[in-house]
């Protein structure tokens, strides 16, 4: 009983996020059946969240925001660098 509680404990987080992915899926389904796309949408996003948040978990990475600001920098660091190799005429199909 003991080792329960403690994944549990341990656990809490990933089994919190797997429900939550559940719970979006179904109402997801059920919305699109009732031709409601915009909460359809919305579930389908709550979805996506919680599976990154789900992955994020278990591969034991923390999100803060110093963490984001770096992902942010690299991000735009990359962009320039890739949009700086362009050509100048760049055909337009």
């Amino acid at each position: 009983m003991a080792t329960l509680t403690t994944s549990l404990l341990v656990m809490r987080w990933e089994l919190l996020s797997a429900v939550m992915m559940f719970f979006a899926s179904t109402m997801k389904i059920k919305f699109r059946r009732n031709s409601n796309h915009l909460l359809a949408f919305a579930c389908g996003g709550v979805g996506l969240g919680m599976s990154c948040w789900f992955v994020t978990g278990l591969l034991g990475i923390t999100l803060s925001m110093e963490t984001l600001n770096h992902m942010v920098d690299v991000t735009k660091t990359s962009f320039v660098n890739v949009m700086s190799m362009t050509p100048a005429t760049w055909p337009m199909p």
